[in-house]
């Protein structure tokens, strides 16, 4: 491929990091401006450009699953507005799953238009989770939606702006039919804002350095990625790889349905095929194949190079093949607001096919689930309604040389952050009575390297007729070991009843209903162990049981040592077979 016009290549170096740099400012000022804290403290969102056919040049992203996502959006726009439909000044909404928006319609794309001297030269783009889209249930995405009617309000990629001038109708549509209209609407003008951000910063630069060396930059950058990736497909285990696994649930009481993926890998291409997976469900876990292809992006990126600027560039040597309206590559009307899980599982079953043969890059089994919850109720002091929408922390499995992380979110949840107990208590109607790693007391994660602890986070409720809709996945099939490491454990929830009744475990329940102190205890789950438990030394097991990661009998069990429960004095006993 060759460039517009030739430029030195440091110049070419100036223009690539400023172009990564405009994606770092509008990822802040979205979140700076946001109404929302699903937005601005867990960083649900995505933003930044492509060029002018739609090729992702940069992309900050709290959120990893929607790594790809963005350059769907601008495409489908590119498509449904060819020639010159599109005008200078024009903003673009879509949160369409089946076209263009890939994930579930909770996540409201914008796309924007980046005009130099009249000459179409970029789209800025940003997706984020909006607190409401309308539907049958608070908060939007359900786990018991039969279509994608009762999902919420849909955007099939239509003129939020008009050169310059915004469709008050859609806004009054949005505002007529969610629960939360100043939230999702100060969200909305917050990616407005953001996507302005993008297209001022570009015109500076196309000003500074002329549009044609932009340009040529642009070429630059998709090519450099290319030549990244190919290099370190070549460092890769050449051959078929397969594996298969299990999504637990529609979220009607179906399932579970098994998923597959071979995985081919040269020297040119690394090429995965789910053909033979499950065909898309009634309830909604289906994911669109714009989803599928951010998930294997995903664990793509984390077996060439994950330190890598992305930008659609890395990804040309990654094919993504699946039959049609699978459960990974849903078509409409089917639901598909709780998508994410299956996401998940897809790229699950490459992480499983790859990680045997890539041990210095790819861990044991995580807690892998999103496990979404949205709880609404009335604020007891207020009486006002209030909506919990948030991701929960689980544990990553243990990896050569190294333990799992505890507490962490699941990969496709990305650098994303907790709701903090100070906002959770003053913004809504509980208390959180406790956070804290979970304790499994059945050896779940042991190894020589341990899984990472789940985490249990118990809320309270504070007035009665609350409502907690929460989905689990990860709740029949544990995350798996590795080379004679232990299953991790489920995630899994109870209700805690102000009568002293104790209902569950559960992992996927619509609209439990909490009166004033009834608590639900969600417990996310232990990693997976990598090697063999008896391989882990003594020494390291006490300190395990003195950190409350282990019981003193699991010590004994699972890894042959005895500890003292006062001194936390270790010994070893002689080695069994495990």
């Amino acid at each position: 491929m060759t460039t517009p016009v030739k430029v030195d290549p440091f110049t070419l170096e100036i223009v690539k990091d400023s172009l990564l740099a405009v994606g770092d400012e509008m990822f802040i000022a979205l979140a700076r401006t946001s109404m929302s804290p699903i937005i601005y403290e867990v960083l649900d969102y995505a933003s930044g450009l492509t060029d002018a056919k739609g090729n992702l040049l940069t992309q900050g992203n709290g959120v990893t699953g929607f790594i790809g996502m963005l350059s769907f959006m601008v495409k489908e726009t590119l498509r449904k507005y060819p020639g010159n439909k599109i005008k200078q000044g024009d903003v673009f909404i879509i949160n369409d799953p089946y076209n263009g928006g890939g994930s579930h319609l909770s996540d409201v794309g914008l796309v924007m238009p980046i005009f130099h001297g009249g000459e179409l030269v970029a789209f800025s783009a940003n997706k984020a989770h909006w607190t409401e889209v309308g539907g049958k249930d608070p908060g939007s995405f359900t786990n018991d939606a039969v279509d994608i009617f009762q999902e919420g309000l849909q955007f099939p990629c239509i003129k939020l702006y008009d050169e310059g001038r915004v469709n008050d109708g859609i806004v009054e549509i949005i505002r007529s039919n969610v629960r939360f209209p100043d939230l999702s609407l100060g969200d909305m003008w917050a990616q407005v804002a953001a996507l302005r951000t993008g297209d001022r910063r570009l015109n500076e630069l196309c000003d500074k350095h002329s549009r044609q060396t932009i340009l040529a930059a642009i070429s630059y950058l998709l090519d450099h990625g290319e030549i990244i990736s190919r290099q370190e497909i070549k460092k890769l285990p050449k051959g078929i790889f397969e594996a298969e696994d299990y999504i637990d649930t529609d979220g009607l009481g179906n399932g579970p349905f098994k998923i597959k993926v071979k995985v081919t890998i040269t020297d040119d291409d690394f090429i995965c095929d789910f053909r033979g997976s499950h065909p898309q469900v009634p309830g909604p876990m289906n994911c669109s194949y714009t989803g599928l292809v951010s998930a294997v992006r995903v664990i793509f990126l984390a077996m060439t190079n994950p330190d890598q600027d992305v930008n659609d560039g890395v990804f040309r040597p990654l094919q993504v093949i699946v039959d049609r309206k699978s459960i990974m590559s849903a078509e409409r009307p089917v639901p598909v607001s709780n998508y994410f899980e299956t996401l998940l599982g897809s790229l699950d079953i490459v992480w499983q096919a790859l990680a045997p043969h890539l041990p210095n890059r790819l861990a044991a089994g995580q807690h892998l689930s999103v496990c979404a919850v949205t709880l609404s109720g009335n604020h007891q002091d207020t009486d006002e309604p209030f909506l919990i929408v948030e991701p929960s922390v689980g544990g990553w499995g243990g990896a050569d040389g190294q333990d799992g992380a505890s507490g962490q979110f699941c990969i496709a949840d990305g650098e994303t952050y907790n709701v903090p107990v100070e906002v959770a208590e003053t913004r809504y109607g509980v208390l959180l009575d406790e956070y804290s790693l979970r304790q499994d007391g059945n050896g779940a994660g042991a190894g020589q390297y341990i899984g990472g602890k789940g985490v249990v986070r118990s809320y309270r409720a504070l007035s009665d007729n609350q409502a907690v809709t929460v989905t689990f996945g990860r709740n029949k099939y544990y995350p798996w070991g590795m080379k004679k490491g232990h299953l991790g454990s489920p995630n899994e929830f109870y209700i805690h009843k102000a009568n002293g009744e104790v209902d569950g475990p559960y992992g996927v329940y619509p609209r439990y209903k909490l009166q004033t102190n009834d608590v639900v205890r969600l417990m996310t789950g232990t990693g997976g162990g990598y090697g063999d438990p008896l391989s882990r030394p003594a020494e390291q097991v006490a300190k395990d049981v003195k950190n409350g990661y282990f019981t003193i009998e699991e010590a004994k069990e699972y890894f042959n040592v005895e500890v003292d429960s006062q001194t936390f004095d270790y010994t070893e006993l002689p080695r069994r077979t495990s």
